[in-house]
């Protein structure tokens, strides 16, 4: 995915890759604060977190259920102005995308 999309979202990386492919969550989300990135998930946990916890950082949250990896491309490429209107939004924490 982070191939597909690397016209649009250049800096993206996968969780694999930074070996925290298999990380908990609050690693995850302590990465992403630290290094200022989006965290992009089709899991309810990190918009639970980010209610508690607050932001950064930001979640966009896929809600379609099962998917290939075409659609979930699709939906991001789709999103791709509404993502970079969060990015400078300060009061909005999680995108939900459908």
């Amino acid at each position: 995915m982070v191939n597909r999309l690397a016209d649009l979202y250049p800096s993206s990386v996968h969780v694999e890759s930074l070996g925290l492919g298999t990380a908990l969550d609050d690693a995850v989300w302590n990465y992403a604060r630290q290094n200022d990135c989006f965290i992009v998930t089709k899991d309810a946990d990190f918009s639970e977190i980010s209610l508690l916890a607050g932001f950064p950082p930001k979640v966009i949250w896929i809600r379609r259920g099962n998917c290939s990896t075409q659609a979930i491309e699709m939906i991001l490429r789709e999103a791709y102005a509404s993502i970079q209107a969060m990015r400078n939004d300060f009061e909005i924490g999680v995108l939900m995308l459908f």
